[in-house]
């Protein structure tokens, strides 16, 4: 394939990173402008990088030599009372856990999402596939709930938790694993990133193997825990 113009890749990186604060790494970018033709036009360039950044592994496509866009190497110090994170920090997600639900609760969840089963109020409605696809960004089977914890990575592979303060749209238990979001002036407070809709924007994205793998270790994870919480109630209650 031909090589793309250098104006045509400055300009690229430009609006990534301006509309939607994702920084590719030059050897991602060179990559991906050596499998488009040089006539494909800028809008249309923009379209196709940013759907295969939504769904990569932002540790092998975003440049991690700013440090203002990745999370503090210390970010788990519990010592630090409270610091704010300036960003804008891209990060991914690894797994998200409706803090306002059971664990029995948030099996029945995500096998009423295998189901392909949502929840509008109390009343059980069948997602389509079609709906599935218009609303992947934000995750089907929207279940209420919350508030939620999320566990988030960033280009560097640091890792960190996240807490919803108040209902953040699009983040809820069904959302998509890998789905991309930027946290900008956060505060974290003691290894904690404290999110809300004023300080969390939430990209879309799946990483299609991190996902199906989270799902079946989640439920496995969730019924351990049940059986290791009855047995040590048992233990007590024969003492």
């Amino acid at each position: 394939m031909t090589s793309q113009p250098s104006h045509l890749t400055t300009h690229l990186l430009t609006h990534l990173s301006t509309t939607k604060n994702l920084h590719p790494s030059p050897q991602w970018l060179t990559a991906f402008m050596t499998t488009q033709k040089p006539t494909t036009p800028l809008p249309a360039l923009a379209q196709t990088a940013l759907f295969r950044l939504l769904s990569s592994d932002i540790s092998t496509t975003l440049s991690t030599t700013d440090p203002q866009t990745c999370l503090p190497s210390d970010i788990h110090n519990v010592n630090i009372k409270e610091r704010r994170l300036p960003g804008p920090i891209a990060l991914q997600l690894l797994g998200i856990e409706d803090m306002s639900k059971s664990r029995w609760e948030q099996i029945e969840a995500i096998e009423a999402l295998e189901r392909g089963e949502g929840t509008k109020g109390r009343e059980i409605i069948r997602v389509t596939a079609t709906e599935e696809e218009n609303n992947d960004s934000e995750g089907v089977g929207k279940r209420g709930g919350g508030p939620h914890k999320l566990t988030l990575q960033d280009a560097r592979g640091n890792c960190v938790y996240g807490i919803e303060l108040t209902g953040i749209k699009g983040v809820e238990l069904g959302m998509s694993i890998g789905c991309k979001m930027v946290v900008k002036n956060a505060v974290v407070a003691r290894g904690v990133v404290l999110m809300d809709p004023g300080n969390t924007t939430i990209l879309g994205g799946k990483i299609e193997g991190l996902h199906k793998a989270w799902k079946e270790n989640r439920k496995a994870e969730l019924k351990a825990a049940i059986e290791a919480a009855e047995r040590s109630a048992m233990s007590t209650n024969a003492n």
